[in-house]
């Protein structure tokens, strides 16, 4: 018994920090590392491989999958493998209805920054192309025209080509047509001054069309000293459940600071923080 003027066990203490200690079912620790390892295979499993990937017997996770078979949060197919059911899909619809992409790409701003010591902007595709909406400047801040509204050219900036790479052919038709009034656009339209069919989209330049297709190849890009002199930038898509582009985000430095190869740590740092951002988002890389 705790006398009247004893002090109670504080949050700081072992009592106490074993009194605020959540406890949890461990059944259910066991189903959640069955739908945990359903997610990460990204694909219908058999009962032995999703056991063995969740590193449960099979008798015992076979238990754990009737009753998630019976609530909806899974399903199973005529050859017997098991992949998200009807609760499941209508959790998830929930889910990316309530995510906001820039006020969940916020913490990661914050940190690529930190991490880097780099700049990083924030794009979205806004009616008038790609429009930088957060700008997080490090401790250096960089001498650009860049702020929050600046439209980026779809041609000669990292964050313009990344949209351009990844947003539908007509989408970027219309973009390109009016280039020359973004930033670093030089009114020169990346097309094939060939003739072509009435109502059809004319091909892009090769070269143009061919870093497109190196873009989304690597999952960035890069412009060096270009269009600004001096600063170089890596440039990265975040996308949504359905693979279609949603953000970019971009970190900027002087030339020579950093390893500005699409292989190098600050590329690796940044294609790590849009990849965590567009699974959320509910892309299966």
């Amino acid at each position: 018994m705790i006398a009247v003027n004893d002090p109670l066990p504080s949050s700081s203490s072992p009592a106490g920090a074993e009194a605020k200690q959540q406890r949890g079912i461990q059944s259910l620790d066991s189903t959640g590392e069955l739908l945990a390892a359903l997610v990460a295979a990204g694909r219908p499993l058999t009962l032995r491989d999703l056991a063995a990937a969740a590193g449960i017997p099979p008798a015992k996770a076979f238990a754990h999958l009737v009753s998630l078979l019976k609530i909806g949060l899974l399903s199973r197919d005529a050859a017997g493998c098991f992949s998200a059911g009807p609760l499941a899909l209508e959790l998830g619809l929930i889910g990316l209805q309530r995510l906001s992409p820039t006020r969940e790409a916020e913490p990661e701003i914050v940190e690529l920054a930190a991490s880097t010591g780099m700049s990083v902007a924030m794009a979205v595709l806004g009616p008038l192309g790609p429009t930088v909406v957060r700008l997080e400047e490090s401790a250096r801040p960089l001498h650009v025209s860049l702020r929050v509204g600046t439209v980026m050219s779809l041609v000669n900036t990292a964050i313009g080509r990344v949209f351009s790479a990844y947003v539908e052919d007509d989408v970027r038709h219309g973009l390109l047509a009016q280039d020359h009034l973004r930033l670093a656009g030089n009114g020169e339209m990346p097309l094939v001054e060939a003739t072509s069919a009435p109502g059809t989209i004319p091909p892009l330049d090769p070269h143009y069309a061919q870093r497109l297709a190196r873009i989304r190849a690597d999952g960035i890009d890069t412009a060096l000293s270009w269009p600004v002199p001096g600063i170089d930038t890596l440039a990265a898509p975040v996308l949504d459940h359905t693979g279609s582009i949603c953000l970019v985000l971009a970190v900027m430095g002087p030339s020579g600071s950093f390893d500005n190869a699409v292989t190098g740590e600050p590329a690796q740092t940044l294609g790590a923080a849009t990849q965590r951002l567009s699974r959320r988002f509910g892309y299966l890389v």
